[in-house]
C-alpha cells in the first residue's frame, strides 16, 4: 500500500497543478465578464434602450455572473492547495451550474436572434417617431447614426414621418459632413437627401448581428465546455486524494 500510495502522490502533484492553471484562467474570465458587465451598465445604457422594449437585465447577469466566477475562481484555487475533498466536489458542482447557465444562453441567443432583430425594429422606429434630441433614447439614436454613418431606419426618409422632422427637420447626426449641415437643407426632403446618409441603420445593425452571430456562438460554446475540463480535473483529484487518504486509513 505505501508504494501505491507513492506512485499516486505525482498524479496527484500533476492533477493539482492543472487545476490551479485551470482555476486562475477561470477567475480572469470571470475579472472579464464583471469588467463587461460593468462597462454594459455605465457606458451602454442609453444604447440598451434601442435593443430592448423593457428594461435589460443582460448587464447585470454578466456582472453577477462574473463576480461570482471571480469569487468560485478563488475558492477553486483554495481548494486545490488545500486538498479537500467536499471542497473540490462544491467546485465541481459550481463549474456544472456555470457550464449549464452558459450553454443555455448561448443557445438562447442564437435561436432567438430573429426575435431579437424584431425587437430592435420596433423599439428603434418608435424611437425615431418620438425623437426630440434631448432625452436618452434620442441621444442612442445620434450615436447610433454617427457610429455606423446611416440614417433612420430603412433610410433617411423614415425621419419625415416623425415628430421631430415639421420642426427642425432630419437630425444633424444624419449628415455626411458636418460643416455641411445646414437647418435649411434638413428641414427640406429633397435638398437633405444629398447631405445625409443613404442607408438606414436597421439593416447595418442586423447584418452585423448575423455576421458575427457564428464567432459570438462559438466564443460562447467554446467557453461554456471549458468547463468540463475543470470539472473533470476537480472530478479526478477528489477521487485520487479520498483514495489515498482511505489507503492511510
Amino acid at each position: 500500500m505505501a508504494s501505491r500510495r507513492m506512485a499516486t502522490k505525482p498524479v496527484i502533484f500533476c492533477l493539482k497543478s492543472l487545476l490551479l492553471l485551470y482555476g486562475v484562467v477561470f477567475w480572469v474570465s470571470g475579472v472579464v465578464l464583471l469588467s463587461v458587465g460593468l462597462w454594459w451598465s455605465f457606458m451602454l445604457g442609453p444604447y440598451t434602450s434601442l435593443i430592448s422594449s423593457g428594461p435589460s437585465i443582460a448587464p447585470f447577469v454578466l456582472t453577477g455572473t462574473g463576480a461570482a466566477i471571480v469569487l468560485f475562481g478563488l475558492f477553486g484555487c483554495y481548494a486545490t492547495c488545500r486538498g479537500r475533498c467536499w471542497m473540490l466536489r462544491l467546485y465541481a458542482v459550481f463549474l456544472t451550474l456555470v457550464f449549464m447557465t452558459e450553454l443555455i444562453a448561448g443557445i438562447s441567443g442564437f435561436v432567438f436572434r430573429h426575435e431579437i432583430q424584431g425587437t430592435f425594429l420596433t423599439t428603434y422606429s418608435e424611437a425615431v417617431m418620438k425623437y426630440d434630441g434631448r432625452d436618452d433614447r434620442s441621444l442612442a439614436v445620434d450615436g447610433v447614426q454617427r457610429r455606423l454613418h446611416c440614417c433612420g431606419v430603412y433610410n433617411y426618409t423614415s425621419w419625415l414621418s416623425s415628430v421631430y422632422f415639421p420642426v427642425s427637420g432630419i437630425p444633424p447626426s444624419c449628415c455626411v459632413s458636418f460643416a455641411d449641415c445646414r437647418d435649411a437643407e434638413l428641414r427640406n426632403a429633397t435638398l437633405a437627401a444629398r447631405i445625409v446618409h443613404k442607408q438606414g441603420c436597421y439593416e447595418l445593425v442586423t447584418s452585423s448581428i448575423e455576421g458575427n452571430m457564428g464567432i459570438i456562438a462559438g466564443v460562447t460554446f467554446g467557453i461554456a465546455f471549458s468547463q468540463l475540463i475543470g470539472l473533470g480535473l476537480s472530478c479526478c483529484l477528489s477521487r485520487f486524494i479520498s483514495a489515498n487518504q482511505y489507503e492511510m486509513v
